[in-house]
């Protein structure tokens, strides 16, 4: 049997990157804080802290961020590593990730650096 980590992780490219499924995937306080730590922590692994949830929560959390353009994650090993896709989001919706990120919810966001 394949590994899980054999196939390619579904990501899109810069010009599907949809307004809406990125704010959709911003609603959640969990998926923003996320955010906020790979902003603060580029290359983390999705493994650095549980953020609350349950090992499972967290990897759907992981991959609705990922399908909505927002991460990129590389695999290290049997570990995800993640970016955010600033530059990118930045030139779809120029302004965007800034405002999010100097919100409240983000700037008091822990710390969990691998």
């Amino acid at each position: 049997m394949a590994s899980r980590l054999a196939h390619p992780l579904s990501i899109p490219n810069e010009d599907e990157i949809e307004l809406f499924s990125v704010m959709g995937a911003l609603t959640d306080p969990v998926r923003r804080a996320l955010v906020a730590n790979i902003a603060r922590n580029p290359g983390s692994s999705c493994s650095s802290s549980d953020f609350g949830v349950s090992k499972s929560a967290l990897t759907r959390h992981w991959r609705l961020l990922r399908e909505a353009g927002l991460i990129r994650q590389e695999v290290d090993g049997t570990r995800h590593r993640n970016w955010l896709r600033r530059e990118e989001i930045d030139r779809r919706f120029p302004g965007l990730l800034d405002l999010v990120l100097q919100h409240p919810d983000f700037t008091s966001a822990p710390d969990t650096r691998d």
